[in-house]
């Protein structure tokens, strides 16, 4: 058989339906070969390189399985490294297949060479080129393992006349895993229960690493009177509303979750790397539990470190431990969070005929979104609106977490409706994030993918505007130019809503929720800072700065707000 059915039983054997990219002259053998295979391995034609990798990488995010996306070498390949790095930050195993010129010219400056090995270097974990024929079936067996067991990126560049050559079929399995697991010493279970029943106000931060281990967290977390704070890419392992729950911290935070963490005297980190130190106490004795070795006491000292699966070593402390009846920290903590949704709610509430601000937008989005459904979330203000004021029940969502790159909220929602057609899907864009991957909308029209698109329009890169706010200098270059993005979906076969009021906000997303096109929803917004759950005395500064700085240069038509007003915004 020829080379390039070789990588498609290998992609078969590892249960591969869908491959993102784009064809071209180095890989036109092997897009051959998959259009012979239609019916078995969909090739999903993108319209940038760049939105193929993010979407791979967000379905391996919300799948757990490998990922795939293909691409020419030379200009193809650089469009594909947005997506790689957003993987190998948030720990998604993905498989590259690059094309590359035929390996006879490789290293002779031909047209569109480009050294592979070396531009993938820093992001891969497995990073070949294919020499020959016989040496597809080998490496790119080894490029799946290598992405499962380090869930990380594996990169093939294959030139294309290698598709062409004659092999024989290699009969070993590809798939076959290991099992095997960690689990902590004796002793560090013994020490570690000993810091729990002597912690008067334990808390937990629970990270990606307990999505698995929902029922076992939850148990724990009433076992030992333990509030829960989470990070982003863990929203939803407990409801929002839930009584244990406070929410997200740092940027992203709730004032509730800031407040718990300077008062806790135990951190218990469950399957988290939460990096932000300065929203973690100064000197408190800490568990950590992960299954990564490296990840223990890498960004938080700790006391005691659990190495294994957080489910396993969660349900082994609900075995064993008793249950906590001194809960006075854990009432004031849901106390004070009962508080601060009575707050979130006087600031979402919006009267009809009133400005739509983006908690307005997200809130109301609560009543259309199913309860199994899949939001996709950009990187930007949208961020913070969505960590504050849409309530998770069952939801699943996917953001870049680690990368933060803008653009991912499109490809993340194709994925998620490629790989699950039989839910809703959203995904939740500003329209800098959106702007920058709007193309391929065609992609979701093509496939005729019924997502629903919310575009917060506020005509700024709102966050980069508020962080240059708050260093206390005066925006610049973050004003973006007026755009119809309802005319846009309309133009290329959806279906668009331009949205100014809330009246016309809630009969968007009734539509959307019930039709069957791919959606765009372009809501208009006025401008609100994303500010964070507790500021801190040198924002506040800062923010003083730059109102200072503005008035004295004279920026524009601007009018000096009243001290009150000012300290309002702020606090």
């Amino acid at each position: 058989m020829k080379a390039s059915q070789a990588v498609i039983n290998i992609l078969k054997d590892w249960n591969i339906n869908h491959v993102y990219g784009y064809p071209g002259d180095s890989v036109n053998n092997l897009i051959e070969g998959l259009r012979k295979e239609k019916d078995e391995i969909r090739f999903i034609q993108v319209r940038h390189e760049e939105v193929g990798a993010l979407a791979a990488s967000a379905e391996a995010k919300l799948t757990g399985n490998v990922g795939v996306c293909l691409s020419i070498g030379g200009p193809g390949a650089v469009h594909l490294l947005n997506g790689m790095y957003d993987a190998r930050e948030d720990g998604a195993p993905l498989v590259v297949i690059t094309g590359q010129v035929s390996h006879d010219l490789v290293g002779t400056d031909n047209f569109q060479e480009v050294n592979l090995e070396r531009m993938f270097d820093d992001v891969a974990v497995f990073n070949k080129r294919v020499t020959s024929g016989e040496l597809v079936q080998p490496l790119l067996k080894q490029a799946f393992k290598e992405a499962t067991t380090h869930k990380g990126v594996a990169v093939l560049s294959i030139p294309d006349d290698v598709f062409e050559e004659t092999v024989k079929e290699d009969k070993l399995r590809s798939t076959v895993q290991s099992n095997y697991r960690y689990f902590p010493d004796k002793e560090d279970l013994k020490n570690a229960a000993k810091l729990l029943q002597n912690a008067k106000k334990p808390l937990i931060l629970a990270g990606k690493g307990a999505l698995n281990a929902r029922e076992e967290l939850e148990v724990f977390a009433e076992k030992i009177a333990a509030p829960v704070i989470v990070s982003l890419r863990a929203k939803g392992v407990l409801p929002d509303e839930h009584p244990y729950n406070l929410g997200n911290l740092g940027q992203i935070g709730t004032k509730p979750s800031y407040e718990a963490m300077d008062e806790t005297d135990l951190l218990i980190l469950v399957g988290t790397g939460f990096p932000y130190r300065d929203f973690l106490p100064d000197d408190v004795p800490a568990i950590q539990i992960d299954v990564d070795p490296a990840k223990i006491g890498k960004w938080y000292p700790t006391e005691v470190g659990l190495i294994g699966d957080s489910a396993e070593i969660l349900a082994r402390f609900n075995e064993q431990l008793f249950r906590t009846e001194d809960r006075y920290f854990l009432e004031a903590c849901q106390k004070n969070m009962a508080n601060w949704w009575e707050h979130m709610d006087k600031i979402a509430n919006i009267e009809e005929g009133k400005a739509l601000q983006g908690p307005h937008v997200m809130h109301e989005l609560n009543d259309f979104v199913e309860d199994n459904a899949i939001l996709s979330v950009d990187v930007g203000n949208v961020t913070s609106w969505f960590a504050g004021f849409f309530r998770m029940t069952n939801q699943d969502f996917v953001v870049s977490s680690w990368l933060a790159t803008m653009g991912c909220g499109l490809p993340g929602a194709i994925a998620a409706k490629l790989k699950h057609p039989e839910k809703q899907v959203w995904a939740i864009c500003g329209d800098g994030g959106f702007s920058m991957g709007m193309q391929d909308f065609l992609t979701a029209v093509k496939y005729d993918l019924p997502i629903n698109i919310v575009v917060f329009n506020n005509e700024k890169i709102g966050m980069i505007k508020y962080e240059q706010e708050q260093m206390g200098n005066i925006p610049y270059q973050t004003d973006l130019q007026t755009m119809n993005y309802a005319a846009f979906a309309e133009i290329c076969g959806g279906k668009g809503y331009k949205v100014t009021t809330k009246e016309e906000l809630r009969h968007a997303y009734a539509d959307a929720a019930t039709n069957n096109k791919p959606t765009i929803i372009d809501v208009d917004i006025q401008e609100r800072a994303p500010l964070p759950g507790k500021i801190e005395w040198s924002q506040a500064k800062s923010y003083s700065k730059h109102m200072w700085k503005k008035l004295m240069e004279g920026e524009g038509n601007f009018d000096m707000p009243p001290l009150k007003t000012v300290m309002k915004r702020l606090f």
